[in-house]
């Protein structure tokens, strides 16, 4: 995955609360395991005022003038601000693709469901909890238009790019360091891959029954 270590960008304020990972891509539309082609049905029952099938093309469907990214301003963004609970529901690793195949780098929330960070975290998606209050003012400052922010996870800070706060936001160590390196839970384990082996090569000598074929291995008394 795309390591992650700074981002600046155009935010958009989504003003709903317990968005689920349903809404954020509907059923429908998981018909592959292909991380890519998933942008287009992106919150698709909000951009489009047509019900979505996995066989339509999205170019030839009416488009809702009132969602947030189909209007003036906000169809580039990349950085949401959206309420609370962002995220629950079903455990789709789909919504995350979905995200970023849209071009959504940072989710920024008062809180998020846990199985959704985590497939974050594993795909290169950075999600920032932050205080309600501190999240309300983010999005009246979105609402504005044109409102950037620089997020940058060396330092954990959100900067204000026209002048204004920096904040400091906290993440999870581990899950730091999995963005920055690019890494998701397999690759964080092979860069141990040394020890690994080595504690498999010990384990043949002292274990040896448990690596022998299993028709060659003794019945349980």
């Amino acid at each position: 995955m795309q390591p992650f270590e700074r981002h600046e960008g155009l935010t958009a304020p989504l003003r709903q609360d317990h968005v689920d990972t349903d809404q954020i891509i509907p059923k429908q539309f998981l018909k592959s395991i292909e991380r890519s082609g998933f942008g287009a049905n992106l919150f698709d029952s909000w951009r489009y005022l047509d019900e979505g099938r996995s066989d339509q093309r999205h170019t030839q469907r009416a488009i809702n003038p009132d969602f947030i990214l189909n209007r003036p301003g906000f169809a580039e963004a990349s950085i949401l601000i959206a309420g609370v609970n962002f995220g629950c529901g079903s455990s789709r690793e789909h919504a995350v693709w979905a995200l970023l195949d849209y071009g959504i780098r940072v989710v920024i929330a008062a809180s998020f469901g846990d199985i959704f960070r985590q497939n974050a975290n594993n795909n290169g998606l950075l999600t920032i909890a932050l205080p309600e209050d501190v999240v309300q003012e983010l999005m009246q400052h979105s609402e504005a238009g044109g409102h950037r922010l620089g997020v940058d996870l060396q330092s954990c800070l959100i900067e204000e790019l026209s002048g204004g706060d920096t904040r400091e936001f906290a993440i999870d160590p581990i899950a730091r360091q999995k963005l920055l390196q690019g890494l998701d839970d397999i690759g964080l384990s092979l860069l141990e891959r040394s020890a690994i082996e080595a504690c498999e090569q010990r384990r043949c000598s002292t274990e040896p029954w448990v690596f022998a074929p299993l028709q060659d291995r003794e019945p349980s008394p």
